[in-house]
């Protein structure tokens, strides 16, 4: 693996820099939110806007992702580790396999338990829906993509507006939430929409095509 290269891509869905770890509570974030998506890998001793800085000691790193892991999330996760030696620098890589017992929930300063998940860079604060997905995505074994009559309007409604809420999409194809809720899950499965969380609402945008 090229690491140099995968530094240059710059963190996505499934890649993540960290210059060091301070705590093994805000990592777990990170850890259970690459669980529950596609799985994902960690560089270690690289900065946010990719430079390799190295790290002092590779073992108090791999000592706090695994307390991380193991005690702050549940179900626990197993990281692997592969020391990369770039310019004379240490880069410690850790890869976070894809689950199959999702939902992870990691644990919060206060001792509450949350789901994460991957969306672009960042490790956002599941939703209802996305905890749905993750339970849902346990059973399939692969997603046949069919579009049905409602997955059309929704996908040629965020074609004409770029986004839509559950709400919406409920009120669009006049079905039940619940209904509703079973199509934007699998669409999100297949990756065709994208959930987006913020504060005040959630709401799902057209994944952008390569």
């Amino acid at each position: 693996m090229n690491i140099k290269r995968l530094i240059l891509e710059g963190e996505n869905v499934s890649l993540d820099f960290k210059k060091t770890i301070s705590s093994s509570e805000k990592i777990a974030k990170t850890l259970v939110a690459f669980a529950n998506n596609r799985g994902g890998k960690l560089l270690i001793g690289v900065t946010d806007d990719g430079q390799i800085k190295g790290v002092k000691s590779e073992d108090e790193e791999k000592y706090m992702i695994t307390k991380a892991a193991h005690i702050y999330c549940k179900p626990a996760i197993e990281p692997k580790f592969e020391e990369i030696y770039i310019d004379d620098k240490v880069v410690l890589m850790v890869d976070i396999p894809k689950s199959d017992t999702k939902p992870h929930y990691a644990m919060d300063e206060n001792k509450k338990w949350w789901v994460y998940f991957r969306v672009k860079d960042k490790s956002v604060l599941a939703s209802k829906i996305i905890v749905d997905v993750l339970k849902e995505s346990n059973n399939e074994n692969g997603q046949l993509i069919s579009y049905s009559d409602q997955e059309k309007k929704l996908l040629t409604y965020l074609a004409e507006h770029g986004r839509i809420t559950l709400k919406e999409y409920s009120k669009l194809t006049k079905s039940a939430y619940k209904k509703a809720q079973k199509i934007i899950v699998s669409l999100i499965l297949t990756g065709v929409i994208l959930p987006h969380i913020s504060e005040k609402e959630e709401y799902f945008t057209a994944a952008e095509v390569k």
